[in-house]
């Protein structure tokens, strides 16, 4: 079953929602940030992304909003690339209640994101995932191709 799925930019007044769905998203991944990560990861999404050339490659984010009820969110960025002259988009953070998973929310997400680095002249959407998150996997493997890269950090 698909919803009616719409997506829009994160506003000023979405802050309640989408510190809702992202500590959920957090959570997911058993994972938490301090208070002043909320703060500033908000004010980068809501800054002006044409100021200047440091501001295109702060982080934006889209809500996912079904009977106009926030239900998803994602996070994503450009930045420049090695192997290629354009930027390449980097699709952070990407979560959808429980609720209405299976619904479409998640593919509505990323194909906005795929539709915003092209109108960006963004060629490349990138992301990663937890190899134990199966579910989403299965959208993943049908949206995008899996690479054979593995992620180190420090």
């Amino acid at each position: 079953m698909t919803a009616q799925v719409t997506i829009r930019p994160i506003e000023a007044g979405d802050e309640a929602e989408w510190r809702r769905l992202w500590t959920l998203y957090l959570e997911f991944y058993e994972s938490s940030v301090p208070e002043e990560v909320y703060r500033t990861t908000f004010g980068r999404i809501l800054s002006d992304h044409t100021a200047s050339e440091a501001a295109f490659y702060e982080p934006r984010g889209l809500l996912a909003l079904v009977d106009g009820r926030p239900v998803g969110l994602v996070h994503y960025f450009y930045h420049r690339h090695c192997w290629q002259v354009e930027h390449v988009c980097y699709l952070q953070d990407l979560f959808a209640d429980p609720e209405v998973r299976g619904a479409g929310v998640g593919r509505a997400l990323i194909e906005a994101v795929y539709r915003e680095a092209d109108a960006e002249g963004c060629p490349r959407v990138y992301w990663m995932t937890q190899e134990f998150n199966a579910t989403a996997r299965k959208l993943y493997d049908r949206i995008a191709t899996l690479t054979p890269f593995i992620k180190y950090s420090r």
